[in-house]
């Protein structure tokens, strides 16, 4: 039985389209030219980015901040199919729970890369390492990305395996772990944001309104990062996707993008109005400062397309045509990632404690490592994805495609 079950993932795995081959060779190639750039920065160290004393955190934790919202987005599937019993998802929800492992991934090869020398890993291992638990707010991080990473992996699992051998899972027995699925979702995003928040010498992040502005912008990117996908899948696949699932998520999309956008507006009343002497960094963000102005044509594009992609949304008409869902997506997935990163991580360090600024900006090496990065995060979820397509199917195994569990 075991034996027939890996022949029959391993033959779904390297069957395919010749879309699917040539999808799987892109990302393979992406990945291996982002490996090769890994090692030389290895051999040089992290002076070979463009990261420097004044500006410590770069690209790699601005990937890995907007990442750690993608994986919590999972919840917005969860949430209506195992709480509210709401069956369209049922066809979707493990894509999503494949999704968040497959972005956890991700995050964790974010933290590796970005500290520099390989060798320092050791200190992350529980027992082994020096983890400086519980005052470390990092070592938090680590503890529950890594909780939230098998929590969703041990759920895809077991109900695969259940459906690969024709049976329906328990829904009794695993709700226990959805129920902690929940806050742990919102625990990897609350956290990081803590990571932010906590650190005084740096005023822009010294904001109540973060965490919360984190777990709404994540509920709007990693949902839209899907819907694109699902209907990907829907066209490609055997996989039957009503349009009522796409809608909701849509829906939960929406006001989650209304949340993101009065939050970010609390924060610059709360800025421009107080005006203290902490405003530089904001300023060096939105206006420009002391000359130095290459951040503010990011963090407004990244403005106006997310309010765009609110306009087009908040009409239920407009959003249901899925031409229009899809820019509005695309416009969420890209507004979020430069408010995330650029909108975030940059300016906090500008100006440094001693009045200097540092233009920071990613160089081609950091660029080809975190496409690196990505592809092998998505090499994950295409593999999970398929997998999972071909049980529920009935491809492999011995699933009821008909059955709903």
């Amino acid at each position: 039985m075991a034996i027939d079950a890996i022949n029959g993932i391993v033959r779904t795995v390297v069957t395919g389209s010749k879309e699917y081959k040539a999808w799987m060779g892109f990302l393979s190639l992406l990945a291996l030219v982002g490996i090769a750039f890994v090692f030389r920065q290895i051999d040089q160290g992290l002076i070979a980015t463009n990261m420097r004393d004044d500006v410590s955190w770069g690209w790699y934790i601005a990937n890995f901040t907007f990442l750690v919202g993608v994986a919590a987005a999972a919840v917005v599937l969860v949430i209506p199919y195992y709480i509210y019993d709401f069956k369209p998802i049922g066809e979707i929800v493990l894509i999503g729970e494949i999704m968040a492992v497959a972005a956890v991934s991700m995050c964790l090869m974010f933290i590796v890369l970005d500290m520099g020398s390989a060798e320092r890993f050791w200190h992350l291992i529980p027992m082994i390492g020096i983890f400086n638990f519980p005052q470390s707010i990092l070592t938090w991080d680590v503890v529950v990305l890594n909780m939230y990473l098998v929590l969703n992996l041990s759920l895809v699992i077991y109900a695969l395996s259940k459906t690969y051998a024709g049976k329906s899972y328990k829904t009794k027995l695993i709700m226990p772990f959805i129920f902690f699925s929940i806050p742990a979702a919102i625990s990897i995003h609350t956290v990081t944001a803590f990571l932010y928040l906590g650190a005084p010498a740096r005023p822009f992040w010294n904001t109540a309104v973060l965490a919360p502005r984190f777990i709404a912008s994540a509920f709007c990117s990693g949902p839209a990062f899907m819907l694109i996908i699902f209907q990907i899948i829907r066209k490609t696949t055997k996989l039957k996707i009503e349009d009522a699932a796409l809608h909701k998520m849509a829906e939960i999309v929406t006001w989650c993008m209304a949340v993101n956008l009065f939050l970010l507006g609390s924060e610059v009343f709360k800025e421009m109005y107080s005006a203290t002497a902490h405003i530089e960094p904001f300023n060096y963000l939105w206006n420009g400062l002391r000359g130095h102005n290459q951040l503010v044509p990011w963090i407004w594009t990244a403005v106006i397309v997310n309010s765009i992609a609110f306009l087009i949304l908040i009409v239920p008409s407009i959003r249901k045509n899925f031409f229009m869902l899809n820019i509005a997506c695309t416009f969420i997935f890209i507004g979020v990632y430069i408010e995330k990163g650029m909108g975030l991580i940059f300016p906090g360090f500008a100006p440094s404690t001693l009045g200097d600024i540092y233009d920071y900006m990613p160089n081609s090496m950091e660029l080809w490592i975190s496409l690196g990065v990505w592809a092998i995060g998505l090499l994950i979820f295409t593999v999970g994805a398929k997998i999972c397509i071909a049980i529920k199917t009935g491809e492999i195994g011995h699933a009821d495609p008909s059955a709903h569990h």
